[in-house]
């Protein structure tokens, strides 16, 4: 029987030159099975050794355990931040952290716009009359620009905490930007993640000790009360659930 490690160690040495879409298409489907079940350091292994440097991380910093297991297996591995113009101090505390102490290549994305001419184009405050727009705009465009030179990138999202995100493979295509999106922690509960931070003295944004379970742009996140969903401070009282990334 082929294991996950197995399955990690085919791939070795692989070269991703002149690969096309239905090649890294099949490389889902063979692997996606395979690597299921497999402990995230060994996800993050396959992907490093299929796809070497067009293999980049992303993260938000609410923590840096994807990058500090990214770190573990792949040093050096790049690391993607989108810098929006509207995070939070401590956010940008925790990126400036995770640069300065994991042997990471932290890779800072901008928008287009800076905040200033984007009140220019489309009006202030466009984050409270179209946050979709605003998303789109700071988020969604700007990371499609900035993993144009990878092949597949690695995203923090798990399973366990939207009713969208329930099915999220481990490794699957992402339609959008036409590439292989790696969720090597999507099986993961929260209560997983806490004792990994725990066991690693991970870095943690502050805010997570103040009421912000989930946290995005500042204007578009609350504080959240005990018992209520950790989700529910993200763009509260629009129905919008997700920044349109994860489609």
């Amino acid at each position: 029987m082929t294991t996950a490690t197995d399955a990690a160690r085919a791939f070795k040495g692989t070269s991703t030159q002149g690969r096309t879409e239905e090649e890294l298409q099949e490389l889902v489907r063979h692997a996606g099975a395979e690597l299921e079940l497999a402990p995230a350091e060994v996800i993050i292994e396959w992907a490093v050794a299929t796809f070497g440097s067009r293999f980049a991380v992303t993260s938000s910093m609410g923590d840096a355990v994807l990058a500090h297991v990214a770190a573990k297996v792949a040093p050096g591995v790049d690391v993607v931040f989108l810098d929006t113009g509207y995070h939070f101090a401590e956010t940008i505390g925790t990126r400036d952290a995770v640069a300065a102490t994991l042997p990471v290549n932290l890779v800072n994305v901008t928008p287009g716009q800076s905040v200033a001419e984007q009140d220019a184009a489309y009006g202030r405050d466009l984050f409270a009359r179209d946050p979709d727009l605003c998303c789109a705009l700071r988020k969604v465009k700007p990371l499609e620009e900035a993993l144009a030179g990878y092949d597949a990138w690695a995203t923090g999202l798990r399973r366990d905490e939207t009713h969208n995100r329930v099915i999220a493979p481990v490794i699957g295509w992402d339609e959008s930007k036409r590439k292989v999106k790696v969720s090597p922690l999507a099986r993961w509960t929260a209560d997983e993640v806490d004792r990994y931070i725990e066991e690693f003295d991970v870095l943690v944004n502050p805010l997570q000790f103040d009421g912000y379970p989930s946290i995005g742009c500042w204007p578009c996140t609350r504080r959240v009360a005990p018992g209520e969903d950790p989700r529910s401070g993200r763009w509260a009282g629009t129905g919008k659930t997700e920044c349109g990334i994860h489609v």
